[in-house]
């Protein structure tokens, strides 16, 4: 597919034929042949699936021209469509997104909406596209504060539908954007969700989820609220070498700011009770196994779970506020027994 006419000609070895018959009914014969042959190897002209669309937008751009693809998506959008063709026109929006940064560019904080409008489809597919559209407009500055503004409802929909594809698109938006102070409130009520996600059998979901809370884990306000949730009594299976090594390095992240937010003045200074299946006891309690689990990441085959493994335990040993301090530095027998 794709070839000239010459290459065709050459391909069907017609070249010394049409030479040799340069005249005659034969001659006409064979080219009319090779024309035909021609013809056909050229591609198919550009169909609506979106691999031309964005050959066809990527090559009117190259030529400094704006393709006005993703104008048309959007304008299609808006019409009435069946669910199937929404998912597919949301897929192509963010492909031409990703593809056509200034036409992604010149769209405006209406169209953003207009995609934000399909999270209240029925269709779990196209709830799942427009998540995905809205996290490649997050990649433009200008966009963030508007997609900001469907946080809570992207929170609603990972937390009350189990569907771990809608999970890992959800998650992969929200650790993309800055979440503001007023999507709190929101945050600690998912919370038991968010736990439930990162102790699933998808790899996907878990490493978007623990990434979230790693990240929600250094806010003052929420760290009370993660330390508390309850887990599973199996909990610290996350830390078996046996994990994928993506998996187990966002776990001990996730380990060390915990560690590290317990250990600060702020946080000591109030008495916390956590209850007996909360994340804080398997952890951090006086029955847990986090050390063994942490004392064999140290010889992991991979170097950064190796590094990581190294500063949860240090972080274990030494108060953050006083870890300038190496006389701060102490074994707890809640961890390490006989200074291990």
């Amino acid at each position: 597919m794709g070839k000239t006419i010459p290459q065709c000609l050459q391909q069907l070895d017609l070249r010394k034929s049409v030479v040799g018959l340069a005249t005659g009914a034969g001659a006409i014969y064979l080219l009319y042949k090779a024309i035909r042959a021609g013809i056909k190897c050229h591609p198919p002209l550009c169909s609506n699936s979106p691999i031309c669309i964005a050959r066809l937008a990527i090559e009117r751009e190259r030529h400094g021209r704006d393709s006005g693809e993703i104008r048309r998506l959007l304008n299609s959008l808006e019409c009435k469509q069946d669910e199937y063709a929404k998912s597919m026109i949301l897929h192509s929006i963010t492909r031409c997104v990703y593809l056509l940064e200034a036409e992604a560019s010149a769209c405006s904080t209406d169209d953003i909406s207009l995609v934000g409008e399909m999270l209240d489809d029925k269709d779990n597919s196209v709830k799942i596209q427009a998540l995905n559209a809205l996290k490649a407009f997050s990649g433009i500055r200008k966009f963030r504060l508007k997609i900001q503004e469907h946080s809570i409802k992207v929170l609603e929909l990972i937390s009350t539908i189990w569907d771990m594809e809608l999970h890992v698109a959800g998650l992969r938006l929200l650790n993309n954007l800055p979440l503001p102070d007023f999507v709190h409130p929101q945050l600690r009520r998912v919370m038991p969700a968010l736990m439930e996600i990162m102790q699933s059998d998808s790899v996907l979901a878990q490493v978007q989820a623990v990434r979230l809370l790693s990240y929600l884990a250094q806010k003052n306000d929420l760290l009370y609220d993660i330390l508390n949730c309850q887990v599973h009594s199996n909990f610290l299976n996350l830390f078996q070498s046996s994990q994928p090594g993506s998996l187990l390095l966002e776990v001990l992240v996730f380990a060390e700011r915990l560690s590290e937010g317990r250990n600060s003045s702020h946080y000591r200074a109030v008495k916390w009770h956590y209850n007996e299946q909360s994340l804080h006891e398997a952890l951090f309690g006086d029955e847990s196994r986090l050390a063994d689990r942490l004392l064999s990441l140290v010889i992991h085959p991979e170097e950064e779970v190796q590094i990581q493994a190294c500063k949860v335990i240090v972080s274990l040993q030494c108060p953050q506020d006083l870890g300038s301090r190496p006389s701060a530095c102490r074994p707890s027998h809640s961890y390490f027994k006989n200074g291990e």
